[in-house]
C-alpha cells in the first residue's frame, strides 16, 4: 500500500512539472498558482492559468505567423522578451518583491496565443492597447471592460520567475497602485496595474 502511495505521489509530481515546464499550444489546464498570469488564454470563466505563462517565445514573425516579417513600426518579438522600446530590460531590483497582486487588460492581436483567427491586426491592436492604458491610469476598471476575455481587475498573486523578461519586468518594477505602459507578451498587449 505504501509503494502505491509512493508511486501515485511520484507521478503527481511528475505531471505538475510537465505542466509547468512543458510548451503547449492548448489552454484551460489547472494550476496549483492562484494567478492567472496568461491572461488570453480562452477558457469557460474567461481566466487563465500560469502553467502556460512560463511557455517559450515562438520562432514565429512578429505577426505569429511562421515565416512571417514583423510589422514596420511594431515590436520585433511577440515573445516578451523585449520591451516596446525594442531593448532587452534591465534586471531588477534588489527590492523587487517576490510575488505581486495585479490586475490586467489583455488585447490580443492575430497571431498571438489563445487569439482567435479573426483577431485584430497587430499595429491595431497597439493602438487600442496604448488608449486603454491611458484610461486605465484613471479607471482601471473601466479598462478592463474594455480589454478581451481574459481581462480582469484582480488576476490574483503570482511569484516572480513564471512571465517572459519583460512582462515581468514591468510588473514586478511597478509601485503599489500603479498602473503600467503597454507590455508584449505571446498572448496579445498586456496593460498591468499591482494591486499589491
Amino acid at each position: 500500500m505504501q509503494k502505491a502511495t509512493a508511486f501515485l505521489f511520484a507521478a503527481l509530481v511528475l505531471g505538475a512539472i510537465a505542466l509547468v515546464v512543458v510548451p503547449r499550444g492548448r489552454s484551460g489546464s489547472s494550476s496549483t498558482e492562484t494567478a492567472a498570469a496568461d491572461a488570453g488564454t480562452p477558457s469557460d470563466a474567461g481566466a487563465a492559468t500560469t502553467a502556460d505563462a512560463g511557455a517559450e517565445p515562438s520562432d514565429a514573425g512578429a505577426s505569429g505567423e511562421p515565416g512571417s516579417e514583423p510589422e514596420p513600426g511594431g515590436p520585433v518579438d511577440a515573445g516578451g522578451t523585449l520591451l516596446l522600446t525594442g531593448e532587452a530590460p534591465p534586471p531588477l531590483a534588489g527590492e523587487a518583491p517576490k510575488s505581486v497582486v495585479f490586475g490586467v487588460i489583455l488585447v490580443q492581436y492575430k497571431g498571438a496565443q489563445g487569439a482567435l483567427p479573426n483577431a485584430r491586426p497587430r499595429e491595431e491592436a497597439l493602438t487600442l492597447a496604448k488608449q486603454l492604458a491611458e484610461e486605465a491610469k484613471t479607471d482601471f476598471k473601466a479598462a478592463v471592460a474594455k480589454g478581451d476575455k481574459g481581462s480582469m481587475e484582480n488576476a490574483g498573486r503570482l511569484p516572480r520567475g513564471i512571465l517572459e523578461p519583460a512582462p515581468e519586468y514591468v510588473l514586478f518594477s511597478l509601485a503599489k497602485g500603479a498602473v503600467s505602459e503597454v507590455v508584449d507578451t505571446p498572448r496579445g498587449y498586456w496593460i498591468v496595474q499591482r494591486i499589491e
